[in-house]
């Protein structure tokens, strides 16, 4: 086993047990599930805890895994279902965002703003809920296409269309009422 050997041949193999696959996996896809998680959490020590519950939870999961889908677009699925099930589990709080308002700011006037919009923004997009939710950090903040969040979602390509068109008439709802 390589790096020519498919996603989805590893991922039955690890299926099956087979730990060097399940090792070549988590290499390959480690960071992709960090940079999910680090987006839906909004914290440096909260994304790295999410993604070592994922991979810790894997192996387990992979016994499911049929290769009737992509790996990537399983993996995603298996990443947003346990980030939702955190984020229902944890009140939201604003340490997280003051840690990354600094991660992402220069100043500590910028990083008060950053803090404030972010939190604004995370406020907003859980009042909002789930499935749009979902929609904007994988097309938005993953950068994937309509067909591919629409294949990890599985929805409709005019799904997720409509998603994003009903996200932004949402937020900006949202942005006048709060800022009137």
């Amino acid at each position: 086993m390589d790096a020519v050997t498919s996603d989805e041949d590893l991922a039955l193999r690890a299926g099956q047990g087979d730990r060097e696959a399940f090792r070549l996996l988590a290499e390959r896809h480690y960071d992709r599930l960090y940079r999910l998680a680090w987006r839906f959490c909004g914290a440096k020590a909260e994304a790295e805890d999410l993604t070592q519950d994922i991979l810790t939870t894997l192996p387990a999961r992979l016994k499911s895994f049929r290769g009737e889908a992509r790996f990537t677009t399983w993996l995603y699925r298996l990443a947003l279902n346990a980030a939702a099930d955190r984020r229902r589990g944890q009140s939201r709080s604003l340490a997280r965002d003051a840690d990354y308002a600094r991660s992402q700011a220069g100043t500590q006037a910028e990083a008060n703003a950053a803090a404030a919009a972010h939190a604004w923004l995370m406020a907003a997009l859980d009042e909002i809920g789930d499935p749009l939710r979902a929609t904007a950090l994988l097309v938005l903040g993953e950068n994937m296409t309509h067909a591919e969040a629409a294949e990890v979602l599985a929805v409709s390509q005019g799904t997720i269309s409509w998603r994003l068109s009903d996200l932004r008439q949402k937020l900006k709802a949202l942005k006048e009422r709060d800022h009137a």
